[in-house]
């Protein structure tokens, strides 16, 4: 008799340990990184792939997961108290759901999840062959369940997603990201850049060009002794050729031509045709998305192009560089200008030219002022008050407080920007 009720306890014990490997591994397997383990297999992880093609399929698997766990729980728990009803009679019933309450919440539940979600990768890599073979087994079955499960659901009105995330793969990086920053594993400028990448597709030209008002330009019909100076002047390597008006663009100048030129010439800066020394403009549309813009600068080997509005007017230009600050952060070097436009009052207020793309401000300061219509601070000022402001007006718009410093003519150039909670805190 004593040899059977050993023999009891140890198949509960050995029941109690399969629990907590099923337990363990649903916490494992949902909880793994479909990225780390593409990687890994790519790497020759076996076990890697094993986990990538189960959690293809998370129903099914979890499903087999349940089952199995449920089973050898109930199993045990009635094993057990058989056991306490053959030692104690009838009080048996109420020690083996003590028992077995505490046992299975400290050794079915809460170490194999905690040890799961401690080494997530290595708990799913490890249990994931003998997992692969029990959801063969009970997968069917795991499959019936899930059809009953969405037939009832289905009556009540709910619908369950086949797919496998509501998300697109950019929002889970872009939510990914953000987590990792506020957890501290992301330092503000890589996320930045991850999201520059992830942006460039919202973008379009219009939105990254530098605008004709600040655009350099050279006219053709100058002297070439004047046009020589103001190339070799110029913080720019490559500037527009025009003539008549600025928006009839003839060519494009650069510099190292015209240092060529200049070499042909021997040095006479009279002599050299800044027309034929000029590269064919490439005008692009002001709506091309800025990814595919950049895919069009690689394949032509281009850095540089003029951006033209449905009407072919000009609108401004767009180099290489703008779309690559985009992911990086401004590119400055020993012969740009020195950026004005931004700085940073003591009071915590920041004053702004209004030209400063929104964009460039969020990123700096970490806001999010909205930037889908309209491209500048002075624009968005524009947009939501829906007047041109004038002098000392002030507005408050997602959570800021606008306040025209300098307007000229109909162009806002100078703002101050203060969070309205540092304002009212002050």
């Amino acid at each position: 008799m004593i040899a059977e009720y050993w023999l009891v306890i140890l198949i509960i014990i050995a029941l109690i340990a399969v629990s907590g490997f099923f337990s363990g591994s649903e916490t494992a397997l949902t909880a793994a990184s479909r990225a780390r383990m593409h990687q890994l297999e790519a790497n020759g992880q076996h076990s890697a792939g094993i986990v990538v093609r189960l959690i293809q399929r998370r129903d099914r698997l979890i499903g087999a997961l349940l089952i199995g766990n449920n089973l050898v729980n109930i199993l045990a728990s009635a094993l057990a108290t058989s056991l306490f009803l053959s030692l104690f009679g009838e009080a048996g019933v109420a020690y083996a759901t003590l028992a077995m309450t505490i046992l299975l919440v400290i050794f079915a539940e809460v170490l194999p999840k905690s040890w799961a979600i401690s080494s997530t990768d290595r708990f799913a890599m490890t249990v994931a062959p003998f997992v692969r073979v029990f959801v063969a087994v009970a997968g069917p079955l795991s499959s019936v369940v899930n059809a009953i499960v969405r037939r009832l659901l289905g009556l009540l009105g709910v619908t369950l997603s086949t797919e496998t995330s509501m998300l697109s793969a950019q929002e889970e990086l872009r939510g990914a990201v953000a987590l990792l920053h506020r957890e501290g594993s992301v330092v503000k400028a890589d996320r930045d850049r991850l999201g520059g990448v992830l942006d460039l597709g919202e973008l379009e030209v219009s939105d990254v060009m530098v605008h004709r008002t600040s655009m350099r330009m050279i006219n053709a019909d100058e002297e070439p002794e004047t046009a020589v100076r103001q190339v070799l002047e110029s913080p720019y390597t490559r500037m527009p050729v025009w003539r008549g008006e600025t928006d009839n663009i003839i060519g494009v100048i650069h510099a190292k031509d015209v240092l060529r030129a200049l070499a042909g010439t021997g040095g006479d800066r009279k002599t050299v045709d800044i027309v034929k020394t000029a590269q064919k403009p490439w005008f692009v549309p002001d709506t091309t998305n800025v990814k595919d813009q950049l895919s069009a600068f690689l394949r032509r080997k281009a850095h540089f192009a003029i951006v033209v509005d449905e009407y072919g007017e000009v609108e401004g230009l767009v180099t290489l560089e703008d779309i690559l600050e985009e992911i990086v952060g401004d590119i400055a070097d020993e012969h740009d200008l020195e950026m004005q436009g931004v700085r940073q009052e003591a009071d915590g207020s920041v004053v702004v030219d209004g030209n400063v793309p929104i964009r460039d401000l969020n990123r700096a300061l970490d806001w999010n002022l909205p930037d889908e219509e309209a491209t500048t601070v002075a624009g968005l000022v524009i947009h939501e008050s829906q007047i041109i402001p004038e002098e000392r007006q002030a507005f408050t718009y997602h959570g800021m407080r606008f306040i025209v410093m300098k307007r000229v003519k109909n162009r806002i150039t100078k703002l101050r920007i203060r969070p309205v909670a540092s304002e009212s805190g002050s």
